[in-house]
């Protein structure tokens, strides 16, 4: 998936490293917001659940709506 929505893995690592927020979603998943430069500045949000052992990523996507929920 991420080869289809050309996102390179440093992305995913850097967002959650280093996230500008993070909050709890109603699904119990850990979701990771990130500014990324080199994408225009968009924000790419990166959903990992942290209930199972090794932590899974769930889901990455460039957020349109991330601005507002800041």
């Amino acid at each position: 998936m991420l080869k289809e929505r050309d996102i390179p893995e440093e992305w995913i690592w850097r967002t959650i490293d280093n996230p500008d927020w993070e909050n709890v979603g109603d699904d119990n998943n850990t979701h990771y917001f990130k500014s990324i430069e080199e994408h225009g500045g968009r924000f790419l949000h990166v959903v990992v659940n942290p209930h199972v052992s090794p932590k899974k990523v769930v889901t990455v996507f460039f957020d349109r709506t991330a601005r507002r929920q800041k």
